[in-house]
C-alpha cells in the first residue's frame, strides 16, 4: 500500500478533537460504542476501526486518503482534510 486513510487523523479533523483523544478505545467510547473482541488483536482492532469509519460516514464525513509513502518517507496528503466538520460525538441514548 502506498496510500491510505489514517482513521485517527480523519477522526480528529472531523470531530475537532486533539490527537490524545484519537486512541481506538477513546474514539469508540466517544461514539457510544464498546470495544468488541480482544484488545490488540489485529482482526478485532480492524473490525472496530471499520465500525468507527462507518459511523463517521453516517455522520457525514468524507473519508479521503490522508497519508502516503513517497521515496520511503511517510507524507501527509493535505487535500484530504474533510470539507466540513461535525460536532463532537454525543453519547447515544442506547448502545449498539
Amino acid at each position: 500500500a502506498k496510500k491510505w486513510i489514517n482513521i485517527r487523523k480523519s477522526y480528529g479533523n472531523f470531530y475537532k478533537v486533539p490527537r490524545n483523544q484519537t486512541k481506538l478505545t477513546i474514539m469508540l467510547e466517544n461514539l457510544g460504542m464498546n470495544y468488541d473482541g480482544r484488545p490488540h488483536s489485529g482482526l478485532d482492532d480492524s473490525k472496530n476501526i471499520a465500525r468507527i469509519a462507518i459511523r463517521m460516514l453516517q455522520d457525514g464525513c468524507d473519508l479521503r486518503v490522508n497519508e502516503r509513502i513517497h521515496g520511503g518517507q511517510l507524507m501527509a496528503v493535505s487535500s484530504s482534510v474533510p470539507l466540513e466538520g461535525a460536532p463532537t460525538p454525543q453519547m447515544p441514548l442506547y448502545r449498539n
